[in-house]
């Protein structure tokens, strides 16, 4: 089966309006390997297409970047209001990528090497993607009323659906980059054929 790149990302919850300066973060961003046979390009490339990391569909990536995001919030009742007054993320990102399991001859090393440095760069501008999506989340959330709302419920229906509109906006752009990527000529493209003609 032939390997696509896809990235995931899982749901979270968010709000809106930014009023107050935010609190600093970073995301944890780990690195996670699966095992993939053969002494060629073409070998691996075609182990990668049947033990890569199921995305979608059921369909096998080459590597996969997915994420965990939760939130600490602080809502506080003002008069009749709600107002969201703090939106603390942690985000946790891992990259999955594939890794030979035994040791490659030199010129397979070398094509082998510049594959997975541009599949791991790729990747990593999905961590990018996801770092600005959480970024956006919490610039729209700290300051965020729902008036007549005492006992903060409303405002939590508010955030629901801020987050399907960001959300879905992060999905797209993924897909967008992939396409890109993957198309005649991208630069995915181009990785695989090099690493199967060992180039």
């Amino acid at each position: 089966m032939k390997a696509g790149v896809r990235s995931c990302v899982l749901a979270v919850c968010f709000a809106s309006l930014p009023i107050v300066a935010h609190a600093q973060w970073q995301a944890i961003e780990t690195v996670k390997t699966y095992a993939v046979a053969g002494k060629s390009g073409a070998e691996l490339y075609e182990s990668i297409g049947g033990r890569g990391p199921e995305v979608g569909s059921k369909v096998r990536a080459i590597a996969y970047t997915g994420f965990k995001l939760t939130w600490t919030r602080k809502y506080e009742p003002q008069g009749d209001a709600c107002v969201l007054v703090s939106a603390q993320p942690k985000l946790i990102i891992t990259y999955t990528l594939p890794k030979p399991a035994e040791q490659l001859p030199v010129s397979t090393r070398k094509s082998w090497d510049t594959f997975i440095a541009g599949v791991h760069k790729h990747e990593l501008v999905h961590g990018d993607m996801i770092k600005d999506m959480v970024k956006e989340i919490e610039a729209m959330s700290v300051g965020l009323t729902a008036t007549d709302d005492p006992d903060c419920r409303k405002i939590r229906n508010d955030l629901t659906k801020r987050l399907s509109e960001i959300s879905n906006k992060q999905r797209q752009r993924a897909r967008d980059f992939d396409k890109t990527e993957l198309s005649d000529g991208g630069n995915l493209q181009q990785l695989v054929l090099k690493l199967v003609r060992e180039q």
